[in-house]
């Protein structure tokens, strides 16, 4: 039996809430069971900035597609592409691109950049005619419910006393714009000066800050040896004095726990590390995960994922050693394109 090969005629709506059910039921075993959308769907929903499409063939739902206007609405990010199953390999994901990117070319003309991530192996076209921003490596781990309390022992076990003196402070509101505001921190910890969480790439602008904070992320902070500079320094936790800190400071993201269909009562939890130093990496990981599982439901297992410069990932499996690493996922690539000039 032949499989068709042509371009299907595909038709274009505005995404809703009564298209859930049938947009879930074209996403079952996406990205290896860690899908987001589940969760995140009617929440998007009810972002301003935010637009969602659904692609239908012949009348039925056959992919989606996102973006989200930030940076002041310089820059929409392409998110969450996907297409059924039996209508792949025929270039459908292609047509759902063009037709997000002709959007927000027709209506939004004070965008000038579009970003979007790749997990790895990227299409040639976006190696050619995009600029790679960053690529960090990607470390997921699937903790079950009857191991999570001795897996995260083994794991403190693991942070020896060295690192466990690194000053830390999760920051607040205040402190956030203050890190925002810092030009030298930002240079020094942010690649191409962005702030990746939970593959959304944004510049650290105040216009960005209440989109955030509605994610109710968790912001850690270890200060740089410099902390004592009132020019660079950020609220403390009492008895910080900086003096074991990186010198350019180190800095995660830890998303607000939610379930995913990857295993039973499994809840998911991105941690984006910022920085060089693996003592400093290694402390930051399980100051997060103390702070994630908290707010679990009882008998909840975990996948954690990390997102790290490249020269960390050799310390940070070690220290995730024994637990149950996955490779579904290497590597994150942030790609941008200039769509408007000046």
């Amino acid at each position: 039996m032949s499989v068709p090969t042509s371009v299907p005629n595909i038709d274009f709506s505005p995404a809703t809430a009564e298209d859930y059910e049938e947009l879930m039921s074209i996403s079952n075993g996406l990205y290896n069971g860690v899908d987001y959308v589940p969760v995140k769907y009617h929440t998007w929903l009810k972002e301003p900035q935010r637009r969602m499409f659904v692609a239908r063939c012949e009348g039925k739902v056959v992919g989606f597609e996102s973006f989200i206007v930030v940076d002041d609405g310089t820059t929409a990010v392409v998110e969450d592409l996907r297409v059924a199953a039996e209508i792949r390999r025929r270039g459908v994901g292609g047509v759902i691109e063009r037709f997000c990117w002709d959007v927000i070319c027709s209506d939004h003309p004070e965008v000038k950049r579009v970003r979007f991530s790749r997990s790895e192996n990227p299409h040639a076209l976006s190696v050619k005619t995009c600029k790679m921003i960053t690529c960090k490596a990607v470390i997921p781990v699937l903790v079950s419910a009857d191991q999570l309390e001795a897996k995260l022992r083994l794991l403190e076990s693991r942070v020896n006393n060295e690192d466990r003196s690194k000053k830390l402070s999760v920051l607040g509101p205040e402190e956030i714009l203050r890190f925002f505001e810092e030009s030298k921190t930002r240079e020094q910890l942010l690649p191409g000066g962005l702030l990746v969480q939970g593959w959304l790439p944004i510049a650290t602008q105040k216009s960005n800050l209440d989109l955030l904070l509605k994610r109710e992320i968790v912001w850690i902070y270890s200060h740089p040896e410099d902390s004592s500079d009132s020019a660079s320094s950020f609220k403390v936790t009492p008895g910080s004095d900086g003096s074991h800190a990186s010198p350019e400071g180190f800095l995660s993201l830890g998303s607000q726990p939610h379930p995913v269909p990857i295993a039973d009562r499994a809840h998911y939890i991105d941690i984006d590390l910022f920085g060089n130093d693996p003592s400093c990496a290694k402390v930051h990981v399980l100051e997060q995960l103390k702070i994630g599982v908290k707010g679990l439901p009882a008998g909840s297992g975990i996948i954690f994922v990390l997102y790290a410069e490249e020269s960390l990932r050799t310390e940070l499996v070690q220290l995730c050693e024994g637990l149950n690493i996955y490779y579904c996922i290497r590597e994150q690539i942030i790609f941008e394109k200039e769509i408007r000039s000046d």
